[in-house]
């Protein structure tokens, strides 16, 4: 696992990807820090990482990326992590649009061609 505050560059995720799951890889991203961890079979390890470094769990989110596609297909909104009713997000998907938003922002301000 790897933790991304900087810039991670998108030949690295593909190397990533290549690794384990072929064609993606999972993350987990922190709304609130701006940071992502990737590179674990299951986003709830990664999710374990942040919440180590101080992270909250509603500023938790669970994402696939996919190298290979542009940047405007890249991301899903897909992990078990994602699913907290108590939190208004019912499904394994992000249902609040202004969080997946977010999101989007902040994968590309962490990732470089």
């Amino acid at each position: 696992m790897q933790i991304v505050k900087d810039k991670i560059s998108i030949n690295k995720l593909k190397q990533m990807a290549e690794k384990s799951f072929g064609n993606l890889v999972k993350a987990v991203v922190d709304v609130e820090k701006k940071i992502m961890v990737v590179d674990a079979d299951l986003h709830s390890d990664q999710e374990e990482l942040l919440l180590k470094q101080g992270s909250k769990q509603e500023n938790l989110w669970g994402i696939n990326l996919y190298p290979n596609e542009p940047q405007e297909k890249m991301v899903e909104f897909d992990s078990m992590i994602n699913l907290r009713p108590s939190f208004g997000n019912r499904s394994r998907g992000i249902d609040d649009p202004k969080i997946r938003k977010r999101i989007i922002g902040i994968v590309k301000g962490l990732i470089k061609e």
